[in-house]
């Protein structure tokens, strides 16, 4: 199983130069200009990045022990900031911060399932804001497991995960709770979105 961690969080981030699949144009803008356009009634916006290694497994990092729900496993991600140019900036800005790794292509937005809303929405932690979340599959520069390092200030470890290995919440005989059903049902979704665009 491949599974470090690195206290690495000096490094400089990249200019974020990365395209995006025209079906995402929509979300090419900062996210309030987003609100307001759909009429949501979000305080914010958070995404979420499923990044792929080369053997089609997700990556999936853990969440500190000190943090809301410790210890639980999800996708890199977090909250759009209002200086982030757009949503997808948002997007790539968090994945490198969390997991080090430079997005090269946005390429699809992942949903809990079909017919599903194209976002989730939550509270956060004090139950005073209601926030919109989307999640994107991004396509990384470098997808191996030398290349991600994380925020030790958020995340304590990570993995590559199976589709089966995620079904099952366990890798390599170690257990890995997800987050939320509805996180675990977007992350499957993942998958049999790659699956189906192989076939295509």
């Amino acid at each position: 199983m491949e599974s470090t961690r690195s206290n690495d969080t000096t490094a400089k981030a990249p200019p974020f130069h990365f395209s995006h699949d025209a079906s995402l144009a929509q979300f090419s803008v900062p996210f309030k200009s987003w609100i307001q356009t759909n009429g949501k009634p979000w305080d914010g916006v958070a995404t979420g990045a499923l990044v792929f290694d080369a053997r089609g497994r997700v990556l999936l990092v853990q969440r500190t022990s000190h943090d809301s729900m410790p210890d639980l496993w999800e996708v890199p991600g977090g909250a759009v900031d209002a200086d982030d140019a757009s949503i997808l900036h948002g997007c790539a800005r968090e994945l490198w911060e969390e997991a080090g790794l430079a997005a090269r292509r946005v390429a699809r937005l992942v949903t809990e399932g079909p017919g599903a809303d194209a976002f989730q929405e939550f509270r956060n932690s004090t139950r005073s804001k209601l926030i919109g979340k989307f999640q994107f599959e991004v396509e990384v520069e470098v997808a191996d497991g030398q290349a991600v390092r994380l925020d030790p200030n958020e995340h304590q470890d990570f993995v590559w995960a199976t589709e089966d290995e995620v079904e099952r919440e366990e890798v390599g005989g170690k257990k890995i709770p997800i987050t939320k059903r509805s996180h675990k049902l977007v992350i499957l979704e993942g998958f049999r979105l790659r699956k189906g665009a192989q076939r295509g």
